[in-house]
Parts: C-alpha cells; sequence; structure tokens
C-alpha cells in the first residue's frame, strides 16, 4: 500500500498544498512549529477520518476558513483511486474514488496506517484507556464490522449510562427499558469480544519473536486481554454472553450505587509480562520501550496477514527516543517493504546508514520543498 500524493486546502498552517512521496522512506524536515507534523497529522486523518492529536476536529481547520480538505492519491496492489476527506464545523464528508460514503466504517480502511510517536511510548506504562484505544484503532482498520458493532456499542453503552442516572435521580423507573439497554449492550460487547481475542492471539505471535530478537534472547513478551469477566479461548460469542449478562445480574446493586455501566469491553485493559512479570508495574524503561516498539513492529505485520498488504508507517519524533540499537531494529524491520513517513527536526540523531536513500522534505512556514529539486 502507498500514498503516492496528498493535497491540502486550508488544513492546519497549509492554505494549499500538493506534494508527491518515495515508495520507501519520506523524511519531512525542519524546526518545531513549521508543519512537519501537521504534515504527518493529515496522512493519518485522511486515513483514520479523525486526528490523532485532538478530539475537536475544528482545530484542523486553517484560521477563519470554513473546512479544511485532505486528498490522497492511493496505490494498492490491484487498484489505484483517490481519497478525500472533508472537515467542517458542520461535520465531515468522506469519498473513496469520488463517492462520497454515507458510514465511516465504509472509508475507514481504505487506507491503512500505524502512527508511531513519543506518546506512544505510554502504551505500557500509561492508563488502561490508552490500551483500548489501541486495540479499537488497529482493529477498525482491519474490520469494518468491529468498527461498525464498536460505534453501536459506544452508543447504547451512552443511553445505558444516562438510564442508570436517571433510575439513581428518580426521574426514570421503568426496569424493563433497563434490561432492554443491558441485552443490547451484552449482545455487541460479545461480539467485541470474540474480535479483541483473537487479534490479541495474532499480536502476540508477531511481537514475541519481535521482543525476543530486540531483546537479544534475555526476554520473553506475554500479552493477556484483562476483562472484568471471566473469559477463556475457548468461549464463543454465546459463552461470552452469558457471562456477561451473568455480571451484569450480580453487579446490579453496585451500578445503581456508582450509577454507571461496570462490565464490558469499555473497562477492559491489556497485561504485557516480560519474563512473567508485569512490565507496566516492574518493567524497567528499556523493557517498557522494546515491548511498545515490538508491539508497533507487530502491527504491521498483522495488517499484512490479515488484509494482504503492508500499512503506512508514520514515525513521528519518536527515533530521537530510541537509542541506536532500537532504531537500527525498526528500520531493519520496515526496509523496502513499508512506506515510511518520517518527522525530525535534525538528521543527526538518526541512524542514517539504515536508511535507504530517503527522500527528504525540508518544512518551513508551510511550505514543503523536496531536497534536490
Amino acid at each position: 500500500m502507498i500514498l503516492k500524493e496528498v493535497t491540502l486546502q486550508n488544513f492546519r498552517n497549509y492554505p494549499s498544498l500538493s506534494v508527491s512521496f518515495s515508495d520507501g522512506i519520506n523524511v519531512f524536515l525542519g524546526e518545531n512549529a513549521q508543519g512537519k507534523t501537521n504534515l504527518m497529522e493529515a496522512i493519518y486523518a485522511l486515513a483514520l477520518a479523525r486526528s490523532p492529536r485532538t478530539s475537536n476536529e475544528k482545530e484542523m481547520i486553517r484560521w477563519q476558513a470554513d473546512s479544511a480538505k485532505i486528498t490522497g492519491k492511493i496505490q494498492k496492489r490491484v487498484s489505484t483511486f483517490p481519497l478525500e476527506i472533508i472537515f467542517s464545523k458542520k461535520g465531515k464528508i468522506a469519498k473513496v474514488n469520488h463517492l462520497e460514503q454515507k458510514k465511516l466504517s465504509q472509508y475507514i480502511g481504505q487506507l491503512n496506517v500505524v502512527l508511531f510517536a513519543p506518546e506512544d511510548l505510554n502504551l505500557v506504562k500509561g492508563a488502561p484507556a490508552n490500551r483500548r484505544k489501541f486495540l479499537d484503532m488497529e482493529l477498525g482498520q482491519m474490520n469494518p464490522v468491529y468498527l461498525h458493532d464498536l460505534v453501536q456499542y459506544q452508543r447504547i453503552l451512552k443511553q445505558r449510562n444516562l438510564y442508570l442516572k436517571q433510575l439513581v435521580t428518580g426521574k426514570a423507573k421503568d426496569e424493563v427499558y433497563l434490561d432492554v439497554l443491558t441485552e443490547q449492550l451484552a449482545i455487541l460487547g460479545a461480539d467485541l469480544l470474540v474480535y479483541r481475542l483473537q487479534f490479541i492471539k495474532k499480536l502476540e505471535a508477531w511481537a514475541q519473536p519481535l521482543h525476543k530478537e530486540i531483546s537479544l534472547e534475555r526476554e520473553d513478551l506475554t500479552i493477556a486481554y484483562k476483562s472484568n469477566i471471566e473469559l477463556s479461548d475457548e468461549m464463543d460469542k454465546d459463552a461470552i454472553f452469558l457471562k456477561l449478562m451473568e455480571a451484569f445480574s450480580q453487579g446490579k446493586s453496585r451500578e445503581r450505587d456508582q450509577a454507571v455501566t461496570l462490565f464490558g469491553p469499555h473497562r477492559d485493559d491489556l497485561i504485557f509480562q516480560v519474563n512473567g512479570r508485569n512490565v507496566q508495574n516492574y518493567g524497567s524503561q528499556g523493557q517498557q520501550r522494546t515491548t511498545v516498539l515490538s508491539l508497533k513492529l507487530a502491527e504491521i505485520e498483522c495488517m499484512n496477514e490479515v488484509l494482504g498488504e503492508y500499512p503506512i508507517l508514520l514515525l513521528d519524533d519518536v527515533l530521537s527516543e530510541l537509542d541506536d540499537e532500537r532504531q537500527t531494529h525498526l528500520l531493519k524491520a520496515i526496509e523496502k517493504k513499508v512506506q515510511t513517513f518520517l518527522t525530525t527536526t535534525s538528521l543527526d540523531g538518526i541512524k542514517k546508514n539504515k536508511i535507504d536513500e530517503p527522500t527528504i522534505y525540508h518544512i518551513k512556514n508551510g511550505e514543503v520543498e523536496m531536497e534536490g529539486v
């Protein structure tokens, strides 16, 4: 999968920009606040119809403009086609091959990306919400059904939480309606959990040998799914549904006390262990960074396994956070098989001998110039 070119209109500090890319490693070079990360953000938003930096999409629209438009030319093994996403103050419009998509789940997945930024180093040691977001973003790109179910799950979860509050305050009294919402949530929750458990198996299968190699055979990585209901690999969707319903039944009084939904995939987590010890709590900074790097490289391989094509890799100022050894493993793993976009303020901290003929773009004040042109 290759992003051949991108065109921006009124996106962040770019009033207008059109730039073509190489199939290999593309380096965005420039000082801070010049537009490097904005260009990276645009590629991510073209793929996922959202920003990795803000939940307020209006921030992506250039000052005093009504909308921001990103257009890209995508090359896959069997076809080449344009993608377009427009962010306006009224919402967003997504087009595949010039045809507007009624649902974002039909748009997301046309261009697959893996983003690795400094904040991703908190994936292991940060809050559980970071790891749930990681699961949802990667699964959503690979499986439109998962993305559709996730949107429905979040909608019903919001309704159920609101109704629990109304029951507690006496504004509502209909227990039957709560039961209906509970069953709907459990059905969708079981669907999501089946997909998540399957994905974790694939991810671990790829991450284990990568982690072992990066740690020079010293460390074994395992990934476990931590749920607030009892799960096993043998359980199918129906069995998981029954477990969720049982948890809701047994936890009814607790949910009333707290006026919030306490069970389901929105409360779950991932546990990473290195040599049998929880790396989140007991791992060194080096072990945590190796774990995150292994996960990111495993993501790339998982997408290729599921989709038959490698995704695009976005490295947003992350190489400076990795030591020489981890940089070498990262660059070696993507060499000549993954189109990569890399932002940096200087090439000094990067093992240039490990980058095979990069295309360098100098970025200053929202203008992009390819080196040597």
